[in-house]
């Protein structure tokens, strides 16, 4: 069997009609690392009200913060892979599992292409249309994701989730959306006032709703697309994604990763070029070691946490906290700090210090 060719935020769906989204881009052989966002009604019921989803005569229900992984892991083992650097099963699914993808990028192709019916793809056709024309980006440089990927979005309800892929589409995207913000309607900043922060539950211990605010804000991929058609304002994403020729799978069998406990440190961001994507990657050097093992040779921070994506620019000093992890690889050995699903997962932070 050929090896199968997907990428972050690609979907795989199993025989049972569980939904997994492709999780970063390093993988073991012949599977993928997955996150799983869906399960049909048939296998899955949550009494989360956010939860619900329809699809013709078809119920699905999606999965929030670690219920998926408790579920899968309990459930179905064998969608679980071995990862030979950690030295543990994770969630994933090996390709011989795989009954069926969903490209982000096809998907969109065929909406665009087709005369919407509803006010949420009439939305979707006037956004892109404003945001292509205004960039110079095609339809080629965009996916779409989430609830419209898997077609069981809610008309009035639902949010526009796109990707864009590759850095310089990225950038590109970034200017022009800074320049339809200034402008205003119909295009915002979701972050632009306290209200994107009104009534919204909070379970970070270390970043507050206001530090929330300010990092988001200023990443500025997070939108409110004002449709006068519809008088809705609606949520809109672009996550970033690697182009194709940016992707290196560099999982190694001759690497071992090593839990070493916490740490809470200081450190200065030496560079950012990972950090829109997952895992968000931010090289640093330690400039306070404040709990933890004394270690000096801390590289970098690894971060699988959305929250901390574009979290910090080069040359900015951040506060890190969550799992020190020792890198030995055939060549060279370091310290890392990982931010990921972990027992203490909101006590996990990386933020920029200002002032």
């Amino acid at each position: 069997m050929a090896p199968l060719r997907l990428r972050d935020r690609d979907a795989i769906l199993t025989e049972e009609g569980l939904i997994f989204r492709v999780y970063g881009y390093t993988h073991p052989p012949k599977a993928y690392v997955c996150n799983p966002e869906y399960a049909p009604a048939t296998i899955y019921r949550s009494t989360d009200p956010r939860a619900l989803r329809k699809k013709e005569r078809q119920t699905y229900y999606k999965f929030y913060a670690n219920e998926g992984l408790r579920f899968v892991q309990k459930k179905y083992p064998q969608y679980t892979v071995f990862h030979e650097p950690l030295q543990k099963r994770l969630v994933g699914v090996h390709q011989a599992h795989i009954a069926k993808t969903r490209r982000p990028h096809r998907k969109l192709q065929q909406l665009i292409a087709k005369q919407p019916r509803d006010d949420l793809l009439k939305a979707l056709h006037k956004l892109f249309d404003l945001v292509a024309t205004r960039s110079g980006l095609s339809k080629k440089d965009f996916g779409v994701f989430g609830s419209l990927l898997h077609g069981f979005y809610h008309p009035q309800l639902s949010d526009i989730d796109l990707t864009i892929y590759g850095r310089k589409n990225l950038a590109r995207l970034s200017e022009t959306l800074k320049e339809l913000y200034r402008e205003g309607k119909p295009l915002q900043n979701e972050f632009e006032g306290e209200e994107a922060i009104k009534g919204k539950g909070w379970r970070f211990v270390n970043y507050g709703p206001k530090e929330y605010l300010w990092h988001q804000k200023r990443k500025g991929i997070y939108a409110v697309f004002m449709d006068q058609k519809s008088r809705r304002a609606i949520k809109t994403e672009f996550e970033p994604v690697k182009d194709w020729k940016e992707i290196r799978n560099e999982y190694s069998q001759g690497v071992r990763i090593t839990q070493r406990g916490w740490i809470k440190a200081v450190a200065r961001v030496t560079d950012e070029y990972d950090a829109p994507f997952m895992p968000s990657i931010y090289q640093i050097e330690l400039i306070k070691l404040l709990e933890g093992e004394r270690v000096e040779d801390v590289q970098k921070v690894l971060s699988y946490v959305e929250e901390f994506r574009m979290q910090a620019k080069r040359g900015e000093e951040v506060y890190v906290e969550g799992n020190l992890e020792l890198m030995t690889t055939p060549t060279k050995t370091f310290h890392q700090i990982t931010l990921t699903h972990c027992p203490r997962y909101y006590e996990q932070t990386l933020k920029v210090l200002k002032g």
